[in-house]
């Protein structure tokens, strides 16, 4: 595990397209199909990262709560299945149903979208507002593995209240913190930022 955090991407600018599977159901998902009313979160998560497992059970709530307010919600793994086959479909199915959540979760085999999306990290979020432009970047909140700090989501909270509110982007924005991308063997970027 390599510890790295997210690029911090300049605010405003626009969500790129995908269009990748979603390993519940099979189905293509698509951002320009699949983009809320008032925002769209895209976060880049994995199974086994310790950084992920430490605040996956926030994730459903805060959908429940943000979702009918008119943000959805996209997850997407973009883990190797060269070095981390138990990161792999099967296993992001089963992770998903045994959690509950009723977002999407999809399979980024090529990596391509990590890329476009400049992700480092997992988890990495990235909050783009009504007309995808780049709202907020960074950490769920200042909890970390071991850090006594409990997992509140308050900073993804906030600044999804901020959207819904119709404010400025959150001035204080920290990057997330967590595992590398496990990046497929010669498909590294040039982009990270490891402690």
């Amino acid at each position: 595990m390599v510890r790295t955090e997210s690029q911090m991407l300049e605010l405003g600018i626009k969500a790129p397209e995908f269009s990748l599977i979603n390993v519940v159901d099979d189905k293509i998902v698509r951002l320009s199909d699949s983009s809320g009313r008032k925002g769209t979160l895209v976060f880049f998560i994995c199974n086994h990262c310790p950084f992920v497992i430490h605040v996956r059970d926030q994730f459903e709530p805060i959908f429940g709560e943000y979702s009918p307010k008119g943000i959805s919600f996209i997850a997407i793994n973009s883990n190797s299945l060269e070095t981390h086959p138990q990161d792999g479909p099967p296993n992001m199915k089963t992770l998903a149903e045994d959690m509950g959540w009723e977002f999407p979760f999809l399979f980024d085999k090529t990596q391509e979208v990590a890329k476009a999306y400049g992700a480092a990290c997992t988890p990495d979020f990235f909050l783009f507002d009504a007309e995808q432009k780049l709202y907020y970047r960074g950490q769920l909140d200042d909890s970390r593995p071991e850090s006594g700090i409990p997992v509140t989501g308050v900073d993804l909270r906030r600044a999804m209240d901020s959207l819904l509110e119709g404010k400025s982007p959150p001035e204080n924005q920290k990057p997330s913190l967590g595992c590398n991308i496990k990046w497929n063997p010669g498909n590294e970027p040039h982009y990270f930022n490891i402690l």
